[in-house]
């Protein structure tokens, strides 16, 4: 008798094989990362470029315009938005802008100009918020070394990321730390007694609310509020 035909062998990848599925596998993975790096790295410069700088222009504007700060009394000027600590935020900011003819930057929608939407790094959706305010800030004194507290106006960026909060900061004076220059984190603007570079209060590691590292990149990342000092 004839012996039988070999059973069907069921052929396996080779290592070769393997290894160029699994480097093929890491490209695309790599790809995909960066694309959303770029995408995301695009959106902060249209939120710097078509918000931020947008009520920066609108502020100064109302300034020239009226000859006040807005929420300033015209008849009795103090030179300090909304006349007080106060600060000036949502339908109040708006119609205080609108009042005085300033065309508005464009926000979220029609009617919410005072917040933009954006993702964070781990794809989570967050909302910045614009308001102005007088606060105190911190200023060099008589002698070098030396800080004292002035009144300055301010425009309030609430709910921006670290990486969002840094990005702002390299770009309006180029001073990589939350204590100096003219945009600071809202906690060190008045720090007279800080005369060395103090880093933000809470990195990309952090989940919203907590300022304690975490491992699952699925939470929404920390935020902070920032201070951008205003020219008059």
């Amino acid at each position: 008798m004839k012996p039988s035909a070999h059973p069907h062998r069921e052929k396996g990848f080779s290592l070769i094989e393997l290894t160029i599925s699994l480097a093929v596998i890491g490209l695309i993975l790599g790809t995909v990362a960066i694309g959303k790096d770029v995408q995301r790295n695009a959106a902060y410069q249209r939120l710097s470029s078509d918000f931020v700088q947008g009520w920066m222009i609108a502020y100064d504007t109302f300034v020239t315009g009226t000859g006040t700060v807005p929420g300033d009394t015209a008849a009795a000027p103090t030179g300090r938005v909304n006349a007080s600590a106060v600060a000036l935020c949502g339908n109040n900011l708006l119609n205080v802008f609108l009042a005085a003819g300033i065309r508005l930057p464009e926000g979220r929608a029609e009617g919410s100009n005072d917040r933009y939407a954006y993702l964070d790094s781990n794809g989570n959706p967050q909302e910045v918020q614009v308001c102005f305010q007088n606060v105190s800030w911190a200023e060099p004194g008589a002698t070098v070394g030396t800080y004292v507290s002035r009144s300055r106006n301010v425009m309030v960026l609430r709910n921006l990321t670290p990486s969002l909060a840094t990005m702002q900061d390299a770009q309006i004076d180029g001073h990589a730390d939350a204590r100096f220059g003219q945009f600071r984190e809202d906690s060190q603007a008045n720090a007279v007694a800080t005369t060395s570079a103090q880093a933000w209060s809470v990195d990309e590691r952090m989940a919203f609310g907590s300022a304690v590292a975490t491992a699952q990149n699925e939470s929404q990342v920390a935020v902070v509020n920032a201070l951008l000092l205003m020219s008059r």
